[in-house]
């Protein structure tokens, strides 16, 4: 049975068997009539039924699974955009966040941070541990590289950091921002489970931290406004707004510029006095 247009997600599912080399999984080439792996192959490598499969492909048999999806998505070796556009096709909906903690960022981002030269900008992953950072976020917002891997917490910086607490010009409006955001954030990437220590430790240590958890409010972390007291400009007004890493959803991007040209002004001089 030849596979209709009718039927996406088994056009999308022949596809990409047919890329791959049966020879890198173990399966004898020989000669064959397509390119690519089998149906009964990747059956194998998903682990379902053969005929399962092949009716998925021809479109019948109803709507898989999420499991037998992940199954095929791994069988097929997909990346994590096409496991998405697979159970969008297969399901209608993405599938659920599963949390993967990052270390760092890559080379090419770290070049798009450093080209924002008088703009703190940071990378935060979905628990708020902060990645990746500009010299200007450096400057002006807290030096990252001066701090323990496990101090480059957003939360525990607001909440933990006496420093970080006096700069903030409205710390009780910071403060319930960051909870609120962070949690938003969390359950997105579903990194529920990852945070438990880190609520559990801030609720323990920081009885405001503790109240504004326990009052669930959830916040969008989209755009706004920031007032720091630099300790050397004194007060600084920063807009803010925050972007996904496109093909990384555990990753975050916060980018602050001058809020008036004046002000860019000052950050601008300022950061070339630092560098002379």
């Amino acid at each position: 049975m030849t596979v209709s247009t009718a039927n996406p997600l088994g056009i999308y599912l022949r596809d990409r068997r047919t890329r791959l080399d049966p020879a890198t999984f173990g399966f004898a080439g020989g000669r064959r009539r397509t390119q690519g792996l089998r149906r009964e192959e990747v059956a194998q490598r998903a682990n379902i039924s053969p005929t399962w499969y092949t009716w998925l492909e021809q479109g019948r048999g109803g709507a898989p699974s999420a499991d037998v999806l992940d199954r095929i998505a791994k069988g097929l070796m997909l990346t994590e955009p096409e496991r998405e556009h697979l159970f969008m096709l297969g399901l209608g909906r993405p599938p659920e966040a599963r949390y993967k903690p990052v270390e760092g960022v890559t080379p090419r981002l770290q070049r798009l941070l450093d080209a924002f030269e008088i703009s703190p900008a940071i990378v935060k992953t979905a628990t708020w541990d902060v990645v990746g950072w500009n010299r200007a976020a450096a400057m002006l917002l807290t030096d990252y590289a001066k701090l323990p891997r496990e101090k480059r917490n957003i939360l525990r910086l607001v909440f933990a950091d006496a420093g970080v607490r006096a700069r903030q010009d409205d710390w009780q409006s910071v403060a319930r921002f960051v909870v609120g955001a962070f949690r938003a954030d969390a359950a997105r990437a579903g990194a529920s489970r990852e945070i438990t220590q880190l609520v559990e430790e801030l609720s323990q240590t920081s009885p405001e931290f503790d109240a504004l958890w326990r009052d669930n409010e959830v916040i969008a972390h989209g755009e706004g406004v920031k007032r720091l007291h630099h300790p050397e400009l004194g007060l600084v007004e920063l807009e803010f707004s925050a972007f996904a890493v496109d093909g990384r959803p555990e990753l975050g991007m916060v980018v602050y510029n001058p809020a008036t040209d004046a002000e860019a002004t000052r950050i601008r001089t300022f950061l070339k006095t630092a560098a002379s």
